[in-house]
Parts: C-alpha cells; structure tokens; sequence
C-alpha cells in the first residue's frame, strides 16, 4: 500500500505504520486469543488488520475512507472480515454484526482522540479491553498525576470509568506520512465498580469542565453556578485548585447540588 500513491486526507487524519517491527509489537501487545471477537477502528491499508485477523474468531473493521474499504474489501488474506464504511463515532458496538464484548484497536486521527476515548465511555458495556494509537502528550494527561500541569479534565472524566495504561511510545518516522507529534500505544480497561454511575455522567463532565475552564481559579469560583452542600464545603476547601483535587475528591462534588 505504501507504494500505491494513496491520496491522503488530512481531514481524516490518516497516518500509516511502516515499521514491521512496530506491527509486530503491537500485535504481540495485543495477546490475542482464538476466542477473540475484535472491533478495529481505522485499519487504513490493512497491514495491522492482517496480523490480527488470522489469530481470531471474528473481526469488524471500520473505515470511512472509501477508497480503503476498496482496497481491504479485494484482499483474498482479509477474505470473512466484516469491513462497514461509516464513522466509529456513530457506531453503536451493540449492533455490530460481532459478538460482544469485543475487544478493540485502533490507530486513530488524533483530532478526535478526545470524542473516541468519551465513545468508549458510552459503550462501556460492550467492549472488554481496548488498545488504542494516541498522540503521547495525550497519553500522558491520561495517566497524570493529581497536581501537574498535564492533570486534568481529561483524566478525571476518564478517570472514574476507566484504568489507563500506557504500553510503549512511537516515534513519528515509523509511519507515512511522517506525523509532527511523538505517538503511543495506551490499553483501556474498564473498573470493576465505576466511581460515579453511569446516570451522573452528564451531570459530572459539567462539573469537571466547568471547574478546569478556569483552572487557576479557586473551586468556589469557578463552581459558583452550582449550589455547594455545607457537607462538602467542610470536607473539602474550596479555596482550592481544580488541579490538586484527586478523582475521588471529584466524585464527592456530584453531592453539591
């Protein structure tokens, strides 16, 4: 593929590994099982989706280049894949035509990593592990620590769902086109026990991104548009930054209304 002239679209964010040896390694990553019902976002020219595709029971591959659906779709190594043409992010898991819980891969565009990370969050049910290609700085505010500058609104929404283990970094000169940014390969998989339900997600995201929209501030200011319960004000000091609260003190504050 890499010799077929494929015109890239920066819309879609579409970076190919050319490294054999990184592919191997994230197929070794991955520990596949004959077991395995795998959902892959992104496989672009398919060198990945190769590797995968023999060790497994099933496998669905989304795509929303047309011309890359083309080229999978006439691969007689890719013959029984499943290849839907559509966007991952309007693609509900449960109506796949696979077996769930699957688990997932992906080399994604990096301009919609955050949307793709919240599409895992609201398919939680669905999908048991997920092995996805970030850009590094992205990797590092998922696994920050409480108090850095790279801790976040990110980590804590992502935080009281998921656990987030950062596999290995990837330096740009293994793909075509070459990317600007350092890359790496972070493995979600999900808590036992969420530390908010599912019910007090909307309600906490609105908490956490309206405490981070001003990140220097004091709590007490920049969540003055929500009533504060006296119980939460004497466990935690609202004269404090968002940045020093851990995902637990985070939780606590669903109380404030």
């Amino acid at each position: 593929m890499k010799n077929r002239l494929h015109p890239f679209r920066k819309k879609w964010g579409q970076n190919f590994i050319a490294d054999p040896n990184l592919l191997d390694r994230i197929a070794r990553t991955l520990n596949l099982k004959k077991n395995n019902s795998i959902l892959e976002i992104g496989p672009g020219d398919g060198l990945l989706t190769k590797k995968i595709f023999s060790n497994v029971k099933e496998m669905v591959a989304i795509e929303i280049d047309p011309l890359l659906i083309k080229h999978l779709s006439i691969r007689s190594d890719l013959k029984g894949l499943k290849i839907i043409h559509g966007d991952i992010l309007r693609q509900d898991i449960e109506e796949l035509p696979i077996e769930n819980p699957v688990r997932i891969v992906g080399n994604i565009p990096y301009n919609i990593t955050s949307s793709i990370i919240f599409w895992l969050i609201e398919q939680l049910d669905f999908w048991e592990d997920a092995h996805i290609m970030l850009q590094k700085e992205v990797a590092e505010r998922l696994i920050a620590q409480v108090g850095t500058k790279q801790y976040g609104r990110l980590t804590v929404v992502v935080g009281v769902y998921l656990d987030v283990n950062l596999c290995f970094k990837i330096p740009p000169d293994v793909f075509y086109p070459k990317p600007k940014v350092d890359s790496a390969i972070v493995r979600f998989t999900k808590k036992d026990v969420p530390i908010i339900p599912d019910d007090q997600y909307n309600k906490f995201n609105k908490i956490v991104k309206s405490a981070f929209l001003m990140r220097r501030k004091m709590l007490r200011n920049s969540l003055s548009g929500f009533e504060i319960n006296d119980k939460i004000k004497d466990e935690i000091d609202f004269s404090r930054r968002p940045e020093t609260l851990s995902i637990n003190e985070f939780a606590k504050l669903l109380c404030i209304e």
